[in-house]
């Protein structure tokens, strides 16, 4: 299913929420693992590591596309997450909850043309401009 949207739609999917829309990652009820995500970014890079009891946790309750749908208003996804099996457990859960969620990041990215946050970017090294001869006698001149 094909969804147009356009650069405002996948901008808004992607922006950071306020930290009372972020999920909270769980082990089991009242068992906070001081991990929240407040965007889709920071949710893929979490479900990259977090301890595999967290992730199953959200993952039988419907959390993920819960909070997908509600908060971060990406519908598409959030029906992607559903068709994910509940038998699946252990890496092969984490590795198919990840990879519709990259290619949506993906997708979105492309869509608003909006460069991955600084941290994912490669860092250039920058060499400093050194004066040659050349030079020096063409600003004298």
């Amino acid at each position: 299913m094909k969804t147009n949207f356009n650069r405002v739609d996948a901008s808004e999917i992607l922006k950071t929420l306020p930290p009372d829309q972020a999920f909270l990652f769980f082990e089991d009820i009242g068992r906070y693992t001081g991990k929240l995500a407040a965007n889709l970014d920071d949710f893929y890079g979490i479900v990259k590591t977090i301890d595999m009891k967290s992730l199953t946790f959200h993952f039988r309750r419907g959390d993920y596309e819960r909070w997908i749908r509600e908060s971060i208003h990406d519908l598409q996804l959030a029906r992607r997450l559903e068709r994910i099996k509940k038998t699946n457990s252990g890496e092969e859960l984490r590795k198919k909850i990840l990879q519709p969620v990259k290619r949506r990041l993906n997708e979105l990215r492309k869509i608003s043309r909006q460069k991955p946050p600084a941290h994912k970017r490669a860092r250039r090294k920058h060499k400093p401009k050194i004066a040659t001869a050349k030079s020096r006698a063409r600003k004298d001149s």
